[in-house]
């Protein structure tokens, strides 16, 4: 189970069903791999809003244990930024961005 608090929290592929089908909130997945020079340096900005906004839900999936779900998504480029609002993918954001424009497409989907 996925702790309550709104920290970026890696997930497993079960776990991401339950959180995408059942939230009625923005959810933010960053996909990612440990190898991935990238991805290393945008995870404590992914750190600094999920403490920033906490409507929204921040989860993380690595690619190398999770290779179905990230087929599935079409995950080709790392880090990608896929941004989920009723179960739906609304919006993604590839590769290493600044924390301003990710804060910008954040509040684009909040009410």
């Amino acid at each position: 189970m996925v702790p309550s608090n709104e920290i970026a929290t890696e997930i497993t592929h079960e776990e991401f069903k339950d959180i995408i089908n059942n939230s009625h909130r923005l959810v933010i997945v960053d996909f990612f791999a440990e190898w991935c020079m990238p991805c290393l340096m945008l995870a404590p900005f992914i750190e600094e809003l999920a403490e920033k906004f906490d409507k929204v839900k921040f989860v993380r999936i690595n690619v190398d244990d999770n290779e179905e779900l990230s087929r599935r998504y079409r995950i080709s480029s790392i880090p990608c930024l896929v941004f989920f609002k009723d179960g739906k993918e609304v919006n993604r954001i590839i590769g290493n961005q600044p924390i301003e424009n990710i804060e910008e497409k954040i509040n684009e989907y909040l009410d």
